[in-house]
């Protein structure tokens, strides 16, 4: 009877020692990339639609930042080049009597030179002629000169009105505050009708479609993990309940470290461990935080 005993006790510590075996190979926690929204602009928050839990999509506008000043800021600039617009000379006016002049001038010494030639007229009235035209030459170049000059000078101030404009508007844009990436909400910072100024940050967003296990392995593991490796993910939900997901090795860390206290290895007696990141596709179950597996 004794020995009948002695045999099931044995049997039964081979199965217990059977069931012990793990059936994952290291074990993590869930991440996501998380992104902080800040403010581009000061001045109110007009609107703010953003409560945590919402799940955005990309490019979403979630808020408003006053815009009265940038506004009234591009409508002055609008008046200022109008201005300069209208300061511009009108070149061939202004130059139109010169013109005239020389070409009177022009006609006389041609006239002059015919008389001089026939010897009805003195060489002097033809050297007259001559001086006058060289004259109202230098004067029309120096009018031309000068109007292009001031031409030029306003076309720099109008061009400088179009970058300050186009500054303003780029800060207008910056007002409207928009998701730069698809996720759910996990914090937010401020709320309708607050004060903010340039970098204060609005709200935290995280990715939960596209999650990652961050897990750690014994160098002994490492010789079998390549970047691209396919893997499987269990999700632990607690109470024996977990989920597969497929996942692909992302990242694996290039120096080790201490093995962090909340985390399990294959060897347990490991003081250096790698890093890994296994990249999979959540379908809304597994949150950030919670504990998983993986199996190579």
């Amino acid at each position: 009877m004794k020995q009948i005993i002695a045999l099931a006790s044995v049997a039964l510590m081979m199965a217990a020692c059977g069931n012990s075996e793990k059936d994952f190979d290291a074990t993590g926690t869930f991440e996501a990339t998380e992104t902080t929204v800040y403010a581009e602009q000061s001045g109110a928050l007009l609107t703010f639609d953003v409560n945590e839990g919402d799940a955005l999509a990309l490019g979403r506008e979630v808020a408003l930042i006053d815009t009265t000043q940038t506004w009234l800021k591009i409508r002055q600039l609008a008046a200022t080049k109008e201005v300069f617009q209208s300061q511009k000379p009108d070149m061939e006016r202004q130059i139109a009597a010169t013109r005239q002049q020389l070409a009177k001038a022009q006609q006389d010494e041609r006239r002059y030179k015919e008389l001089v030639a026939d010897g009805a007229a003195p060489s002097k009235m033809l050297d007259d002629a001559t001086s006058q035209v060289k004259v109202l030459q230098r004067q029309l170049d120096a009018q031309i000169s000068s109007l292009s000059t001031s031409t030029r000078a306003l076309d720099k101030q109008m061009a400088a009105a179009d970058v300050q404009v186009s500054q303003l508007r780029d800060m207008l844009r910056k007002c409207h505050v928009v998701t730069p990436i698809g996720g759910t909400v996990l914090e937010k910072y401020v709320e309708r009708g607050e004060f903010v100024s340039i970098g204060k940050p609005l709200f935290k967003l995280a990715d939960t479609e596209n999650m990652f296990l961050r897990a750690y392995v014994t160098s002994s593991q490492l010789q079998n993990i390549r970047l691209g490796q396919k893997v499987k993910v269990f999700a632990d939900f607690g109470g024996q309940q977990k989920r597969a997901y497929d996942g692909t090795v992302s990242w694996i860390s290039a120096r080790s470290e201490f093995t962090p206290k909340t985390i399990l290895t294959d060897d347990e007696r490991a003081d250096l461990v790698y890093a890994v990141k296994v990249a999979f596709r959540n379908d809304g179950f597994v949150k950030i935080g919670m504990y998983g597996e993986l199996k190579f």
